[in-house]
């Protein structure tokens, strides 16, 4: 895995057992968002459509309300679209990744400076 520069590798918000939300699960809406289409989504991070799918199951059951809404037929006659608690959650979660990133940055740079990490992988 790619080490990102603001050195948040992970964040998940867990708000219950079954209600839980990680940067692959934020990452599978915005692509369904963009794309229309829970299989496109899928294909573009690289899963099947069965774990994108079950991805979205577990969402919309986790949180109690659906946050995707989807029809069959494809791009031409169905897809998938984000509900408003969909696009809420979506919206939740990268403003805290944003807030965290804020949060940690002095840190970060501070171990950043502290030890020379150029030549450990």
């Amino acid at each position: 895995m790619p080490v990102p520069p603001d050195g948040l590798a992970h964040l998940r918000i867990t708000l219950s057992e079954s209600a839980y939300i990680g940067p692959g699960r934020a990452d599978l809406l915005e692509l369904i968002d963009q794309t229309g289409s829970i299989s496109s989504a899928g294909k573009a991070m690289g899963m099947s459509y069965k774990r994108a799918w079950g991805l979205v199951q577990a969402l919309n059951v986790g949180f109690g309300e659906p946050l995707v809404e989807s029809t069959r037929g494809g791009a031409v006659q169905g897809g998938a679209v984000l509900t408003d608690a969909g696009r809420f959650v979506l919206r939740q979660y990268r403003h805290i990744q944003q807030k965290t990133r804020t949060a940690i940055k002095a840190d970060v740079d501070a171990l950043r400076q502290r030890f020379d990490m150029s030549a450990k992988r």
